[in-house]
C-alpha cells in the first residue's frame, strides 16, 4: 500500500495554471465569494492534494484514527488509516483508483477482516472524492463545472468527473467560509441494497495550506440534513493537521 500511495503522489503534474479573479467574472455572487475565499490570487491550480489527519470514526462505537490521504484528481484517492480498537490496531485503506474503487483492512496490518470491491464499492468510492474536492478546490475552477446558487449563501457545484455526476450543496457564510456541504452518494448505510443517500458534513474550523484555505475540523455522514444524521448516521469525525498540494 505504501508504494500504491507515494506512486499515486508522485503521478500527479502540476496544471501550470494560477488562480486569477477573472476566472470569477459571470459566476453567481456566492460562488465567486466562496472561490476568492479558498484560494488566494496567484497560487497555482494543483491537480493533487496530501492530507494528514487524526479523528475519529463509528464502528458501533467510536474509535480514534490516524490516517494520510492523497487525492489526485485525474486518477482517484487512498485514503490509509490506522484504527485503534480495544488496544488492537486494524491497518488498511479505501481507495478509488484508475476507476476501481476497494476497502482492504486488516487486524495487526496482517489478518485481513475487510476485503470489498465491486461495482457499489467502485460508485461509492466515485461519489466520496468528487465531494472531497472541497479539499482540492483548484479543480472547481474547471469549465467544465456548472455552478449556481438559490441565494448566495447556496452555491450549488454541479460536474461530471470519476465516472459520476456530481451534485453538491454547499452553504457558506458571508465571507465565503464554508460551513456544510452535502451531496447524493451512492451508499448501502444501512446494510439494505446500495442506493443514493445524502451525504455530508458540517465543516467547524479551516487552515490555509500553500494559498488553500479548506475545512479542517468536520463531522461527516449519511442521512445529512435530517434527525437521523444526528442520531445514527454521523461515523466520521476528522481534523487535517496539514495539506500539501502539487
Amino acid at each position: 500500500m505504501h508504494r500504491s500511495f507515494e506512486n499515486l503522489w508522485n503521478s500527479a503534474s502540476p496544471s501550470g495554471r494560477t488562480f486569477d479573479a477573472r476566472m470569477l467574472t459571470r459566476l453567481p455572487q456566492g460562488v465567486g465569494r466562496y472561490l476568492k475565499h479558498v484560494i488566494a490570487v496567484g497560487t497555482p491550480l494543483a491537480s493533487a492534494v496530501r492530507l494528514r489527519m487524526h479523528g475519529q470514526i463509528k464502528l458501533k462505537r467510536w474509535y480514534p484514527f490516524s490516517a494520510e490521504q492523497v487525492i489526485c484528481w485525474n486518477r482517484g484517492f487512498i485514503w490509509a488509516a490506522v484504527v485503534r480498537m480495544r488496544g488492537m490496531q486494524i491497518r488498511g485503506s479505501d481507495s478509488f483508483v484508475d476507476g476501481r474503487g476497494s476497502m482492504r483492512w486488516k487486524l495487526f496490518g496482517i489478518l485481513p477482516i475487510i476485503s470489498a470491491s465491486g461495482p457499489d464499492v467502485t460508485r461509492s468510492a466515485a461519489g466520496r472524492v468528487n465531494i472531497e474536492s472541497v479539499w482540492l478546490p483548484s479543480v472547481l475552477c474547471d469549465q467544465n463545472v456548472r455552478w449556481t446558487e438559490s441565494d448566495a449563501s447556496h452555491p450549488h457545484i454541479r460536474f461530471t468527473a470519476h465516472s459520476e455526476t456530481a451534485e453538491i450543496d454547499c452553504l457558506i457564510d458571508e465571507n465565503g467560509k464554508l460551513k456544510a456541504v452535502s451531496m447524493p452518494r451512492w451508499g448501502n448505510p444501512d446494510g439494505t441494497a446500495f442506493h443514493c443517500v445524502n451525504f455530508g458534513g458540517f465543516a467547524e474550523k479551516e487552515r490555509t495550506f500553500g494559498g488553500y484555505t479548506i475545512p479542517t475540523q468536520l463531522r461527516v455522514g449519511w442521512h445529512f440534513g435530517g434527525d437521523k444524521f444526528e442520531s445514527d448516521g454521523e461515523f466520521f469525525r476528522v481534523t487535517i493537521d496539514d495539506a500539501a498540494y502539487r
